[in-house]
């Protein structure tokens, strides 16, 4: 039941994000005609997200146990997948894996389905999509100065 939960959650929170950011992009740049996203296309400025992904370990197995689970399903060969840029990926004790990525908001689904067919098992996952904000953020702090 928490699973189903976690994952109208994270349904939400995407369709949040993904309204939000291009509220902001329509804001700040004039409207263009735009053709249907390839799902191969490389993240830009304008269609980029960022989604960070806890891997979380399951702690009641080896990891010698998790890792021969992880090879079955394939997972160290479909993970990151190509033409997705990995922008970190650090090993969080006691937790498991963060991996932040950046690629085409129409690569989600694909990135999604990765994980849910060779990493489910050994690991419990949690997205977290975001976008960058630096650039602003740092702007408006030398604004205020």
């Amino acid at each position: 039941m928490s699973q189903a939960k976690g994952s109208w959650m994270t349904v939400a929170v995407l369709a949040g994000v993904l309204a939000f950011s291009s509220g902001a992009a329509a804001q700040t740049a004039p409207p263009q005609t735009a053709s249907p996203p390839a799902e191969n296309a490389a993240p830009t400025a304008d269609n980029a997200v960022m989604l960070t992904v806890f891997l979380k370990h399951d702690q009641s197995r080896p990891l010698s146990e998790l890792n021969a689970q992880l090879q079955r399903q394939g997972y160290y060969k479909a993970f990151p997948p190509d033409g997705v840029e990995v922008v970190s990926w650090y090993v969080m004790m006691g937790v498991g894996q963060v991996v932040t990525l950046r690629l085409p908001a129409s690569r989600l689904r694909e990135v999604n389905r990765i994980l849910e067919n060779t990493a489910w098992g050994s690991y419990r996952t949690e997205f977290y999509p975001t976008y960058d904000y630096k650039a602003i953020g740092i702007a408006a702090h030398e604004k205020a100065q």
